[in-house]
């Protein structure tokens, strides 16, 4: 839920300093307040009445019961899981016979980065997941406020983002996992849809450029685009990580467990690293400035997994 931020002063008084940038007052409870009922006062945080998200794509109905809904749909999920964990649990395929521990010299933290980067491949492999998000994750961040702020409602960017792209997601997901079960080589097949994610948000950033609220062409060329970058990025996230497995199963027996940790944690820090980022650079340039440098980023995934990953390999 959006939360604004405003001073309280002593006389039930609140100025609303997160819509406004001068010192004006928002709520009061008499017709006219003088300015020195401000002083003393203490800053405080109301929720907006106009929320988006989820709860305004769950309609006009009140809002314990759009927590009830939530609320269900949270409680289902935790069964899921709870049901999964104890598969897991109790499938006598997932046992592992008992190891004796490691020696305790193989734990040292140096001599344990020395053996990781020794796999072959780990150094380019590390490299491109730090790097092949960060433009999708900026764009990604960045175009449900851009439709905002160009005439979308906030219940159809919860439909529309929330529901409708997060199913292409998904699907761009399965797509890529049954390529890879059809025995195609996760590198090659992740350099073509990166290609096709560059081609993608090139269409988009032309997209915010040309754009012009209220006509319905726009607007449906807009809820494509953000379709198509989904699917994309499903499908490059699935190759992804089906490349860093096979990446981990070049080292060592004793260190693969750390070794495939190690990569994922690189993948989330440059996935979520540039995410912070994201609004500055667009507050500092503007939405088409902004996304040049998201389309910029994306390129560079591109020719980084080209040159680190060549034919064959």
């Amino acid at each position: 839920m959006p939360w604004g931020v405003g001073l309280a002063a002593p006389r039930s008084c609140v100025a609303d300093l997160s819509r406004n940038r001068s010192l004006a007052l928002g709520w009061c409870a008499g017709p006219e307040e003088p300015p020195h009922a401000l002083y003393g006062g203490d800053v405080v945080a109301f929720p907006l009445p106009a929320a988006g998200g989820t709860m305004a794509a769950l309609g006009s109905d009140s809002w314990w019961k759009k927590t009830l809904y939530l609320t269900g749909g949270a409680l289902l999920a935790a069964a899921a899981y709870s049901l999964a964990a104890l598969y897991v649990w109790r499938a006598p395929e997932l046992r592992l016979a008992p190891r004796r521990p490691p020696p305790a010299s193989s734990l040292r933290p140096a001599r344990l980065l020395r053996e990781l980067l020794r796999a072959p491949g780990t150094a380019a492999m590390a490299g491109f997941v730090l790097l092949y998000k960060l433009g999708e994750q900026g764009a990604g961040s960045v175009f449900p406020l851009f439709l905002l702020e160009r005439g979308f409602t906030a219940r159809q960017l919860g439909f529309w983002n929330s529901a409708v792209a997060a199913g292409f997601s998904v699907a761009g997901s399965l797509l890529g996992g049954e390529l890879v079960a059809a025995r195609r080589p996760p590198l090659s097949l992740l350099k073509t849809f990166l290609l096709l994610r560059f081609c993608s948000l090139s269409l988009q950033t032309l997209l915010v450029f040309a754009y012009r609220g209220g006509v319905f062409a726009y607007r449906a060329a807009a809820v494509l685009s953000d379709c198509a970058q989904h699917l994309f990025a499903g499908t490059v996230t699935t190759l992804t990580f089906s490349a860093m497995m096979r990446c981990t199963q070049g080292a060592d027996a004793s260190i693969q467990a750390t070794h495939y940790s190690f990569l994922a944690t690189l993948e989330v820090l440059g996935k979520l690293a540039f995410s912070t980022v994201a609004g500055g650079v667009v507050e500092q340039l503007g939405f088409p400035g902004g996304f040049c440098c998201f389309l910029a980023l994306c390129l560079l995934a591109l020719l980084y997994a080209a040159k680190a990953f060549p034919a064959g390999s």
